[in-house]
């Protein structure tokens, strides 16, 4: 049985970022609405939302203070209500950034917790004692340093796996639990489409054991939490799980096991860093090892489990910057990375200024960055002795910072994105890359990506067809069949700035999309220009 998220194109929406509506330089929900039209033009069937819950904003809007209130700047909770309401109309689903492995230390349950060890909250989060009068354990947060911060007056230590402003939640107690399906159940009731889970892959930590992804409970507490809360509706789930392999992805989305629809993994992304170091240590992506990771993903769930496909979030630099070529092909390399992507099985995902071209925005100065682990990181690295230089250079490229940049809606002062001052610096590209740009000119990046998602729309093979590699092209040529019911779709993308050749073994019965406005020849051998993608129909009953 299909469900609808099986046919969707969601698209992500970082509402810091996206449209100022009073010109206090921050975007908001009445902003999105404002929008919503250009979001129904491109053709996506759902929006993904990053939180727009009531925040002190450490961590850009990851760090809760009320699930069931909505933050100040953002708008109220009648903009939420009516941003649902007015998306349903045009058919476009809300999905909502659920995160529970950590709150705010602003949030009530933490601020009665820290009152004492016998407040009835003390337990909603994770305390220890002092080891040999220091930390509980070695385990580190992902913004850099110890995962434990002590708390002065209870003498104990409080976990935190990313700010010591996000003490992790203790899912072990049942009270924690009911309070977050309880939660998840106002909003469903609310009319939403749905989770984005953030790393719901922690909740099953055991911290004494040092296990924080994976841990033994986690698909105990998913299932409980399906059937609390949105096991009987039509929605839509994906969790963020860094750590996932495909036989741990079938145990999230297997619908046998009534846990979630699908995971983000993040195997693909992690290829373009060195071997067993962090993200910041790069190395030069090889295709041959993307293609086969890709290919393994397509393949290995089989029907026991349901693909993400995704390039870019707002964690993520933009692909076409990181992976492409942003100066001299960035339409083309834009064209193909989406092309390459959105054929394959499973839900796309298109992150904000993705459909139209948008690059990272490189800076000089570590006063011009705001993300929280990039500043984290630099002041880190300085003291270890690397150069700033050198800091920078990882910053520039895979800097969160890269994705938070305002949209650019047009040419006017901050990209049309606010009357305002923009709350992070607006890329100065904007004049040449924005969206009014992209709808003038029906070549654009735009109008790929709507093509694509009309096609994934109008033609089962795409949603449904099995994947097969096309094994013995060039290293830097990304080409594969999709299949179903005798019908057959070739596609190919070199994924390079030279010239390659692919050899057709079939004839080419119809050019469905190709991001260069050439003929392609119907039958053998093909010289693809820097960055080419086409998808193609090839005749049936062919011999291979």
């Amino acid at each position: 049985m299909s469900a609808w998220w099986q046919k969707a194109v969601v698209y992500q929406i970082y509402p810091r970022s996206f449209q100022d509506s009073n010109g206090d330089g921050i975007g908001d929900i009445p902003g999105i609405i404002s929008r919503l039209d250009y979001l129904q033009f491109l053709g996506i069937t759902a929006i993904w939302l990053s939180p727009v819950y009531q925040s002190p904003n450490d961590d850009n809007g990851y760090d809760i203070s009320d699930y069931e209130d909505i933050m100040s700047e953002f708008g109220s909770m009648d903009d939420m209500k009516k941003l649902i309401h007015e998306a349903d109309k045009r058919e476009i689903k809300l999905v909502m950034d659920l995160v529970v492995n950590h709150t705010s230390d602003e949030h009530a349950w933490f601020v009665e917790a820290k009152k004492g060890k016998d407040n009835p909250y003390r337990d909603y989060y994770v305390w220890r004692d002092p080891i040999n009068g220091g930390v509980p354990n070695e385990l580190h947060s992902t913004f850099s340093g110890s995962a434990w911060t002590l708390d002065e007056e209870s003498g104990q230590y409080y976990l935190h796996l990313f700010s010591k402003k996000q003490p992790d939640l203790n899912w072990e107690n049942e009270k924690v639990r009911q309070e977050v399906y309880d939660m998840m159940n106002f909003w469903l009731d609310m009319g939403i489409g749905g989770f984005r889970m953030d790393v719901i892959d922690l909740i099953g930590k055991l911290p004494d054991q040092g296990i924080t992804g994976n841990g033994p409970l986690l698909h105990t507490y998913l299932q409980e939490m399906n059937q609390a809360t949105f096991g009987s509706l039509d929605v839509m789930t994906v969790g963020e799980t860094w750590g996932a392999t495909p036989e741990i992805a079938k145990l999230y989305s297997d619908p046998e096991r009534k846990e979630l629809s699908m995971v983000f993994q993040f195997e693909h992304i992690g290829l373009d860093q060195q071997e067993g170091k962090d993200k910041w240590d790069l190395k030069t992506l090889s295709i041959g090892q993307l293609k086969h990771v890709l290919s393994k993903w397509q393949t290995s769930l089989g029907h026991q489990g349901w693909n993400s496909l995704f390039w870019n979030n707002h964690d993520l630099p933009r692909i076409v910057s990181r992976w492409g070529n942003d100066q001299e092909y960035r339409v083309e390399s834009a064209k193909m990375f989406a092309i390459l992507l959105h054929m394959m099985k499973g839900t796309p995902y298109i992150y904000q200024g993705e459909e139209i071209g948008m690059t990272n925005c490189p800076i000089s100065s570590i006063e011009e960055v705001d993300d929280i682990e990039s500043i984290n990181m630099y002041n880190e690295r300085l003291a270890q002795g690397y150069t700033k230089e050198s800091i920078l250079s990882s910053i520039n490229a895979k800097g969160r910072d890269n994705a938070r940049t305002p949209m650019q809606w047009d040419e006017s002062e901050s990209a049309g994105f606010t009357k305002g001052t923009p709350w992070l610096h607006v890329n100065p590209n904007y004049p040449m890359i924005n969206a009014k740009e992209n709808l003038a000119d029906t070549n654009s990046i735009f109008y790929t990506y709507k093509k694509l998602i009309e096609l994934r729309k109008e033609h089962a093979i795409v949603v449904w067809g099995e994947y097969e590699l096309i094994e013995g092209t060039a290293e830097e040529v990304f080409a594969y069949y999709r299949v179903l019911n005798g019908e057959k779709w070739l596609i190919v993308a070199n994924f390079s700035p030279s010239e390659k050749t692919f050899t057709l073994s079939g004839a080419i019965e119809e050019l469905l999309i190709h991001n260069y406005q050439d003929t392609l020849p119907k039958i053998g051998e093909l010289l693809l220009k820097p960055y080419e993608a086409f998808v193609a129909k090839i005749f049936r009953g062919r011999k291979e």
